[in-house]
């Protein structure tokens, strides 16, 4: 892959993710001039034995602790100056993350956001550790950092002291796949340890890289997720046969959110090309239990359904007669109303919300991606007549402009997947999906349970993630003796969005799973009707209307007579498709995920929906059928 340059100033979302993903990086030379004459800085302060936090003072609550020129007790064995031991200590006793490891390309993440806040020059890092630490990144070392650890003040103190410890030889890493001591790893990729000097220790763990890291990757993540949520939509939209005036331009002109905006102008190009959507509502016929007498001859094989239509008798007619002049007098599967549920219409208020909680983090993590966020901050250069106004202790290193971004994206999550779950539940139910059969299967004889049960795993995991939306950014405890007051905890709300994006991604696989389903059961049935009414005459094609047969004389030859009308209508009509993008994502889910004629085994389909919204397979068939 080629390499990333970082200079500290240039560093997108889109980058990161190719380094996460295993891009190389490289340094820019003027960069490392600056870091250079921080370094270059702090050790002429310190030989001229100036108080500077961080580098001769404690940490945290111990800053009012200044080192002396000896230790006050006996020497350790390394003979450490107590400069050096500072730094060391500071990684080694906060290395102490619990849990699982986060997986290798957050850690990469972590370690390239890392380096290229310290290209800024305010650090006070030397230029060989900071190659140190990129030679680490580009060798494939991959630190073991536990999940749980940071408060999200000062940054990301814990898990970053697990990267760091692995630079000095110690903790556990990642190497080719295989999991060893941090030492061992280094040498089986030919570096060395790194011994720490003034303030390193700090430079290399005080920031928000864990929070930014995660919540890149996790924002990376639900973009792809928020077009195949409307990829799901669509193809629902599809098997209701819906209507597609909501998603109208100029109806979204007058309510201009831009993610509203955007998600209607999407669903219009998923949609585009589609015979289904919007069809007149008496085409649509009604499933109705397949009986053997259902279909006569050669096509008694080709159906696991019988289809029907209620006749509206003249006498029902009154004050409908101007609606009745435009669409014949039948009932079927598609309900005489010109608007579908919310979960249907108000799709691009709910996904373009959303949305715009999504560009919202990400508008906050640009602005990160590029800052400095250690303390204390070092500004070699500037004219002053104190060192505590070229050394400056401030709060760069709180996270909570991440958290509350975060805790945004963390509240829109569950409302992605309950519209979904909703969307689902309408299609399995016969109260409310417009004429297809219960549960999407034939069930002819009482014994079978089509897709029931895949809308109780959608709505388990709706449930379990509005339970986990609660912003972790409201709830601040203490820490360092009461030094560090008020922390962000926006590590925790970060991790929580990117593992909740996993968790919606199978819920939208589940509804794509289901809506195929429909949309397969929906064109043939409309199909099967077509293709009955260009083979049948008015006497075969009527015996699928209900309400004729006991009628006089006159009425009988009226209900015929629009019959015929409705069997003419449908004889000439042409083949009913859904849209285009559409007809690719379910050609992509059908590749995997075969029509369920009869129960079967779901655990595997179930499965292999799943893997088609991780891999992006469904994703990238529309956007093929949209980009071609």
């Amino acid at each position: 892959m080629r390499p990333v340059r970082l200079d500290g100033r240039s560093l997108t979302q889109r980058t990161l993710v190719e380094v996460a993903h295993g891009a190389p990086v490289d340094l820019d030379a003027d960069a490392l001039k600056a870091v250079a004459r921080a370094a270059d800085f702090l050790a002429e302060q310190v030989a001229r034995e100036e108080p500077i936090y961080g580098v001769s003072t404690g940490f945290g609550s111990n800053a009012d602790k200044l080192l002396g020129g000896h230790p006050l007790r006996a020497p350790n064995a390394s003979h450490r100056s107590l400069h050096r031991e500072l730094q060391d200590n500071l990684i080694v006793t906060h290395a102490v993350c619990v849990g699982e490891p986060f997986a290798p390309e957050v850690v990469r993440a972590m370690l390239c956001i890392r380096i290229n806040t310290l290209l800024r020059g305010h650090s006070g890092i030397r230029v060989e550790t900071l190659q140190a630490l990129t030679a680490l990144l580009n060798a494939g070392v991959v630190p073991i950092v536990p999940q749980l650890g940071s408060v999200g003040a000062s940054g990301d103190l814990a898990p970053l002291s697990h990267l760091a410890i692995v630079l000095l030889g110690g903790g556990e890493a990642f190497y080719q796949g295989e999991r060893m001591p941090g030492g061992e790893a280094l040498a089986r990729a030919g570096l060395q340890p790194v011994t720490l000097s003034y303030k390193e220790g700090l430079a290399l763990n005080n920031g928000t890289a864990q929070m930014l890291a995660t919540g890149v990757l996790a924002v990376h993540r639900l973009e792809d997720l928020l077009e195949t949520a409307d990829i799901a939509a669509a193809m629902t939209i599809d098997a209701f046969a819906g209507r597609l005036g909501a998603f109208a331009e100029e109806v979204h002109a007058l309510r201009p959110h831009p993610g509203q905006v955007r998600a209607a102008t999407h669903l219009r190009a998923l949609l585009a090309g589609s015979t289904l959507a919007d069809i007149p509502y008496h085409l649509v016929p009604r499933f109705r239990g397949w009986t053997p007498g259902a279909w006569a001859g050669a096509e008694a094989d080709a159906h696991n359904f019988d289809i029907a239509w209620d006749w509206v008798p003249t006498s029902q007619r009154h004050g409908r007669e101007k609606f009745y002049a435009r669409f014949r007098p039948f009932r079927g599967g598609k309900k005489h109303q010109p608007q579908d549920s919310y979960s249907l219409r108000c799709v691009p208020q709910v996904h373009g919300a959303v949305r715009d909680a999504l560009d919202q983090a990400r508008r906050v993590l640009d602005v990160e991606l590029n800052s400095v966020t250690d303390n204390p901050l070092v500004f070699p250069d500037a004219q002053a007549e104190h060192v505590e106004q070229q050394v400056i202790s401030a709060g760069h290193f709180h996270g909570m402009p991440l958290a509350l971004a975060m805790s945004y994206v963390k509240a829109a999550i569950p409302v992605l997947a309950s519209i979904s779950e909703r969307r689902l539940n309408k299609l399995v139910d016969p109260a409310t999906n417009d004429g297809l059969p219960a549960f999407l299967i034939g069930n002819e004889d009482g014994t079978e349970s089509g897709l029931m049960i895949v809308q109780y795993t959608a709505a388990a995991i709706v449930n379990d993630l509005t339970s986990r939306a609660m912003p972790a950014s409201v709830y601040s405890i203490p820490t360092s003796a009461n030094a560090e007051d008020h922390v962000s905890m926006g590590a925790n709300e970060a991790r929580h969005v990117l593992a909740m994006a996993d968790d919606l991604g199978k819920v939208l696989a589940l509804e794509l799973m289901t809506a195929a389903q429909a949309l397969d059961l929906r064109r043939d049935m409309i199909n099967a009707a077509r293709a009955l009414a260009d083979h049948g005459d008015v006497a075969v094609f009527a015996g699928k209307v209900q309400g004729g047969p006991a009628l006089d004389a006159d009425d009988r030859a009226t209900f015929l007579s629009e019959v015929e009308g409705l069997r003419t209508e449908l004889a000439n009509a042409a083949d009913f498709a859904p849209g285009r993008a559409v007809a690719a994502a379910h050609a992509a889910i059908r590749a995997r995920v075969p029509f369920l004629a009869r129960d079967r085994a779901l655990d595997g389909d179930v499965q292999a929906a799943v893997r088609l919204v991780e891999d992006n397979l469904v994703l990238d068939a529309a956007r093929g059928a949209l980009n071609p």
